[in-house]
């Protein structure tokens, strides 16, 4: 009775597989060939990225992680990999604006008319507010991005969504890269951006005020981009009981991670300061 109970699951795997039950152990007693020792490689490899990535990158962006280590896997390959892990990316939520365009200030024409496919760092900065939940209140963050480099050049957190925090957030921007001369700085219509003291640091910078149309967020897709990143890949994930636990967070995402770690297709897979770095070098030694 007992060899019965050891035997049976042997038969019926045989005839799910349509084998012989003597061809079965053969194939169970066999050695995994080159390419099932591969396989189990690359799943490793693979399991490694996409924890590595906080479980956000795709089939390409993992094929570029394995190329940069000198693995190099096809496409294919690594999506049929992917599937026999069950591995599946963070979905991305919806989320609104929060700047408020009812105002008399001074607008600033829309000079970039949807024209994203900048060639280098430092021609185009985009900026923005959005909102992150604590249990004790809303925290706003205000970023400034490159639209070249797709680096997040400065930002800024605080209880209140002021003209203050924008400005510290572009103060961190100039601080931190120096702009091109010429340079545009393109936001939405949003007070904090009016203001005549922010556009006076626009201008003070040598920045080219440029501002979206009303209510149009496709004006400044890199930008909403960025949100929709940061929110699928952390904020919709973490449950902040303080301001501090989501700054800390928050600051962790920017500049280790989305900065120096996550790779972005339109600039060849690479992180955006590693790009914005390595542009730079170059330039210089021009």
């Amino acid at each position: 009775m007992k060899e019965h109970r050891l035997l049976w699951p042997v038969k019926v795997m045989a005839r799910v597989l349509e084998v012989s039950r003597s061809g079965f152990y053969v194939w169970l007693k066999r050695k995994p060939s080159e390419l099932d020792l591969f396989d189990i490689v690359v799943k490793a490899l693979i399991l490694t990225a996409h924890k590595r990535s906080r479980e956000t990158y795709g089939t390409l962006r993992i094929k570029a992680e394995l190329a940069a280590q000198d693995h190099h896997v096809g496409r294919d390959h690594i999506s049929r990999l992917r599937k026999e892990l069950k591995l599946v990316c963070k979905q991305r939520r919806k989320f609104t604006a929060t700047t408020n365009s009812k105002h008399n200030f001074p607008v600033a024409p829309n000079l970039l008319d949807q024209k994203f496919d900048i060639s280098e760092p430092g021609m185009v900065w985009g900026t923005d507010i959005t909102y992150i939940p604590t249990d004790e209140g809303w925290l706003y963050l205000a970023g400034v991005k490159d639209f070249g480099s797709k680096e997040i050049v400065g930002f800024a957190m605080d209880k209140r969504m002021t003209q203050g925090l924008t400005q510290e957030a572009l103060r961190k921007a100039l601080s931190f890269r120096k702009p091109l001369a010429g340079c545009i700085h393109h936001s939405d219509r949003g007070s904090q951006y009016c203001a005549h003291e922010y556009q006076g640091d626009v201008k003070t910078a040598g920045l080219i005020a440029s501002m979206s149309r009303k209510g149009n967020c496709y004006d400044n897709a890199p930008t909403e981009s960025f949100w929709g990143s940061l929110k699928q890949e952390l904020v919709y994930h973490y449950h902040f009981k303080t301001r501090t636990e989501a700054q800390a967070a928050i600051q962790e995402y920017i500049a280790i991670f989305y900065n120096r770690m996550r790779r972005h297709s339109s600039i060849g897979y690479m992180a955006p300061s590693i790009y914005a770095e390595s542009f730079y070098m170059e330039k210089k030694s021009a």
